[in-house]
């Protein structure tokens, strides 16, 4: 069974803890694209922080991995189920930085 798309919402929002606010758009090729947002931080004035980048790397998990980081520097003390995954995301950023090196 496919997840509908208010269920990944709640998922997305349950794992990002209460500091996130989520949504997920459907881009013109019926992708998914993760929204992540910070409730304190503010990017430019009047934008909140927030997760997601112009292109096409906004997917469950390069969404969920920019709000780790975002939450592990910017709030520290701050609790989310999301940060049981922090080495991942670690991992992953440095892959993608070796991969982005080689080319």
């Amino acid at each position: 069974m496919v997840a509908s798309r208010s269920a990944r919402e709640r998922k997305a929002r349950a794992e990002a803890g209460p500091l996130a606010s989520v949504k997920i758009d459907v881009d013109g090729s019926q992708q998914f694209i993760y929204k992540i947002g910070c409730t304190e931080c503010v990017a430019k004035a009047p934008a909140k922080w927030s997760a997601y980048r112009a292109g096409e790397d906004n997917g469950y998990m390069a969404a969920m991995d920019r709000w780790t980081f975002h939450l592990t520097q910017k709030h520290p003390g701050a609790e989310a189920p999301c940060l049981a995954y922090l080495d991942a995301a670690q991992q992953r950023l440095h892959e993608r930085r070796e991969g982005s090196l080689d080319s």
